[in-house]
């Protein structure tokens, strides 16, 4: 029988190494912009933000950064702000970790058996692999600390709406809470990564139209999931069992 002590260490590990995977993981495959409408089979949406028209191409990492809410969200919930807070420094740390193993590798000298062993693409067009190791790894620091800086605020910003709206709300509505508060930080996140970024090489138009078109995204990614938040929460009371929830927040948000 476990007890509750275990139980709660058991339960933030489980929702931290899902929240560290997948932000790392959506970091990494960050560097791969995708057409949403053509991945569904649809046209293109052709959007006029602002004079420009704009489509919902994405980074690949917006697949799985609905993971990263649901589960930042949940830990909020049962952990409280030193649990969202030390969760988020934490993956910030490695982030910029993996950045800097990625660099280093960048700069290894490459053999030249693996270069020639993947000297040609299956159409028999040669290229150079290292060149595309380094393309496809490779992150300009000013996306780097963009990124890195959006993710943090947009943690904070999450955690300090969250407890706002609790207040109000109490134990109830969670969809409230939850969503709410994801809609309020990602906000935030969608422009501060693009200004850092790409303040100076896009004009202000640019940016705020592509700040618009993920947010569209991300804000409509927050309501369908909202389920999800319901789902988790069923399953960690049932874990815990519902006596237990309030003994699981005061015990490990101090």
């Amino acid at each position: 029988m476990q007890t509750l002590e275990q139980k709660k260490h058991r339960l933030f590990i489980l929702l931290s190494g899902i929240f560290l995977t997948n932000a790392i993981l959506a970091e990494m495959i960050g560097v791969k912009i995708f057409s949403a409408e053509g991945t569904l089979g649809l046209m293109p949406a052709n959007l006029n933000i602002f004079g420009t028209p704009m489509s919902f191409n994405l980074t690949a990492g917006a697949i799985i950064w609905p993971v990263v809410f649901i589960t930042s969200d949940l830990i909020n919930e049962y952990f409280g702000k030193p649990g969202v807070k030390r969760i988020s420094y934490l993956t910030a740390g490695l982030i910029a970790y993996a950045f800097l193993v990625i660099f280093l590798t960048m700069k290894l000298q490459p053999a030249a058996f693996w270069l020639d062993a993947y000297s040609k693409d299956p159409s028999g067009n040669y290229f150079d692999m290292n060149h595309a190791f380094n393309t496809i790894f490779g992150q300009g620091q000013r996306i780097i600390l963009g990124s890195l800086t959006a993710f943090l605020l947009g943690q904070l910003v999450d955690v300090f709406v969250f407890h706002k709206m609790k207040l109000v709300t109490g134990n109830k509505k969670l969809w409230l809470r939850a969503t709410g508060s994801t809609i309020v930080s990602q906000f935030v996140d969608s422009f501060v990564v693009l200004y850092i970024a790409f303040a100076g090489i896009f004009t202000n138009q640019q940016i705020i139209a592509i700040g618009i078109t993920n947010y569209i995204y991300k804000f409509a990614m927050a309501v369908v999931l909202t389920p999800l938040i319901y789902l988790g929460h069923y399953a960690i009371d049932r874990y815990m069992g519902k006596e237990k929830r309030n003994a699981t927040i005061r015990g490990c948000s101090a």
